[in-house]
């Protein structure tokens, strides 16, 4: 993966180590002094932004006592320079970073004991290597907080490295990166806010959880040449729902249709209702009568009897890209066997419920490790469904898509994005790739279609999530067209 293709998180001790290599070639206090540089030009842009100017504008300093706390004192020095009244909240006076609150005080700055009535709230509790809940001072102050606040590298109160959070939090309207981002930005993203980056200088190794850039989904996603037809764009075989949950099998075929697959096969029971709404599917009864594919998913809506375990078993049976969803997940959590010894692609793909029904736990607070070790123990692609949506394949970095909301929890969403998924295995997309793909494209077409509405963005549905599944599309690709 290139810089160009993917943004990559890092953690505490990967940031850490990076620091400490960049200490040796700068000059001492230089990257503390780059990073507040960088918060002050961020909350001064806030401060213009929402209260129409810089000067007299009034900010707080929640100050612990790390190197998060220097950052956010020597910030409020540079804003003090610009006319802004700055006061500090030292949480820990006697470890208080001594030249961030000299030069603090020396541009007229001063501490105080309670919040005050600031425009703006910086938050330098604690930085990295902070763990837990917020303590019951700072918890108490972070409460009374009604403006809106800046995070100082990462929101106090929330881990770092997994996002979670047990406690007392701060939740920033505005979370100023510093240096690289970390894994909380993806898998906390609600108690960030804007996430703005930093750059100090540091070095950093390949990432081990990385998130696609939109520009490169959309450049790669696949297109027909000149010299393509119908089967070389892929095949996809759809075997879902039936009589229980019709359902289940149109939301599953429409999402491989709309990711613009160059033929969508149909096997099982609820032929007549998929041809209903999309006449160009091909529909057949069994699995062996559906003719040629190049991937199959299988799950949504298709039930969990013996029949239902024989369709998934043939399936599997195959040397073809496979996607196991919802019922075929239930499946496999009985019987194991059917899938591990595979060698073929094939991705699962769990929301949490599911995800402990095949390992026997929940994901629980580090998920990022969860989903690898599945990937890892069962010798799959697995894509954890969420807000931050994760995918983990065996001996690769894993993969994160932040969908910037919740509208797509919601029935049937996930059968559209199995059908999505089979779509780009088809045509031969890696595993991991086309899993990370598709989640960005459903999570674009479910803000699309929650932003359609008038007057307001309000929750949807999966048929209208569906429809805007080829504008989304179209939106990715016009990105990567941008010069």
């Amino acid at each position: 993966m290139s810089a160009s293709t993917v943004r990559g998180y890092f953690t505490a001790d990967e940031v850490r180590a990076a620091e400490a290599e960049l200490f040796k070639r700068v000059a001492e206090g230089a990257p503390m002094r780059r990073a507040a540089y960088g918060l002050a030009e961020v909350v001064a842009a806030e401060l213009r932004e929402r209260t129409g100017g810089i000067a007299g504008r009034s900010v707080t300093l929640l100050v612990g006592s790390g190197d998060n706390g220097g950052d956010a004192l020597w910030a409020g020095s540079m804003l003090r320079r610009r006319g802004v009244a700055v006061s500090a909240v030292l949480l820990s006076p006697e470890r208080a970073h001594a030249k961030g609150l000299a030069a603090l005080r020396r541009t007229g700055g001063r501490v105080r004991d309670d919040l005050g009535a600031p425009d703006l709230v910086i938050d330098g509790i604690v930085g990295i290597s902070g763990r837990g809940p917020l303590r019951p001072r700072a918890a108490e102050l972070v409460a009374a907080v009604d403006v809106p606040i800046v995070a100082a590298d990462l929101p106090s109160g929330v881990d770092p490295d997994t996002g979670a959070v047990d406690g007392p939090a701060v939740r920033a309207d505005v979370t100023v990166a510093f240096g690289a981002y970390k894994p909380v930005h993806a898998l906390a993203a609600p108690h960030c806010g804007r996430i703005d980056l930093v750059p100090i200088g540091l070095t950093l190794p390949e990432p081990n959880l990385a998130a696609l850039e939109p520009v490169s989904v959309g450049a790669d996603w696949p297109v027909p040449s000149a010299a393509d037809d119908k089967y070389s764009q892929g095949v996809t075989g759809i075997c879902a729902g039936g009589a229980r949950y019709p359902g289940a099998a149109v939301l599953c075929a429409g999402g491989a249709v709309a990711a613009t697959s160059g033929m969508v096969r149909y096997a099982g029971t609820g032929g007549a209702e998929v041809l209903n709404h999309y006449p160009e599917v091909i529909a057949a009864q069994s699995v062996s009568e559906t003719g040629r594919v190049q991937a199959w998913v299988f799950g949504p809506g298709a039930g969990t009897d013996d029949d239902a375990r024989e369709r998934l078993s043939e399936i599997l049976a195959t040397d073809l890209p496979v996607v196991v969803d919802a019922d075929g997940l239930t499946l496999l959590s009985a019987d194991p066997a059917l899938v591990t010894g595979r060698r073929a692609p094939t991705v699962l793909t769990p929301h949490a419920g599911e995800f402990a029904r095949l390992t026997g736990r929940d994901p629980g607070p580090d998920r990022v490790g969860a989903v690898r070790t599945l990937a890892e123990d069962w010798q799959v692609t697995v894509l954890l469904k969420g807000r931050a949506t994760l995918v983990a394949g065996p001996g690769r970095p894993v993969l994160v898509n932040e969908a910037g909301g919740s509208w797509a929890a919601t029935a049937g969403s996930g059968d559209v994005l199995s059908g999505v998924l089979g779509a780009l295995l088809a045509t031969g997309r890696d595993p991991s790739w086309a899993a990370a793909a598709a989640a960005r494209a459903h999570a674009l077409a479910a803000n699309l279609a929650a932003h359609a509405q008038s007057p307001a963005p309000a929750p949807i549905s999966a048929s209208p999530l569906l429809h805007h599944l080829r504008p989304a599309i179209r939106t990715l690709r016009a990105l990567s067209e941008t010069p």
